[in-house]
């Protein structure tokens, strides 16, 4: 059985947002078994504990990521991130973690700063609940049993010039398969 996990969608700033999917990504990783758990320490965010990875290659490659996207973000052209698992076999896809990003930004006035229209504390805990709702979904999800890997794609504007390491790649659709939707996370941009 494969799985598209849909409809987590994320609204605010650049700088939230980014670090959500840090987060985000490594507990998918950790929670899936993508890597050995030895290779993840736990740390504690938004009040609860969290796994983010240990392996060297694997954080240097998730540093440049979130960091790209972060620009993306904050430039409002970027429309969603999917984690897609593959099976290291096969290379069929098992998995597709999608996240939808709606910017509410004016890209002519993002110098400015709007007010903060949300305390930290309900962004926490819009974060918190949408990190459970990942946890809460591995639990139906079926046991990966064979080697994985995982990409991260990510959509933005068509005009927009890719970096020299990254590579465009198709959508990585699974056929027939079941979608979950999940909840929202909405952070005000400023």
């Amino acid at each position: 059985m494969t799985s598209t996990l849909k409809g987590i969608t994320l609204k605010g700033s650049a700088e939230l947002v980014a670090e959500f999917f840090s987060f985000g990504i490594n507990s998918i990783l950790y929670q899936r078994g993508i890597y050995p758990p030895e290779t993840f320490s736990r740390v504690t965010q938004y009040d609860m504990s969290l796994q983010l990875t240990t392996d060297t290659q694997l954080k240097n490659y998730l540093t440049n990521v979130v960091s790209q996207l972060k620009e993306w973000l904050f430039d409002c052209t970027v429309q969603k991130l999917v984690l897609v698992i593959t099976c290291l076999e096969t290379n069929e896809v098992l998995e597709r973690w999608q996240f939808d990003i709606e910017c509410e930004c004016d890209k002519s006035a993002k110098e400015i700063s709007a007010p903060r229209e949300k305390s930290i504390k309900s962004i926490q805990d819009e974060i918190r609940s949408v990190i459970r709702q990942i946890t809460a979904t591995v639990t139906f999800l079926p046991l990966l049993e064979s080697s994985c890997a995982f990409d991260l794609l990510v959509y933005t504007d068509k005009d927009l010039e890719v970096p020299d390491k990254w590579e465009e790649s198709g959508p990585q659709i699974i056929d027939q398969s079941e979608e979950n939707t999940m909840g929202t996370l909405e952070i005000d941009y400023n």
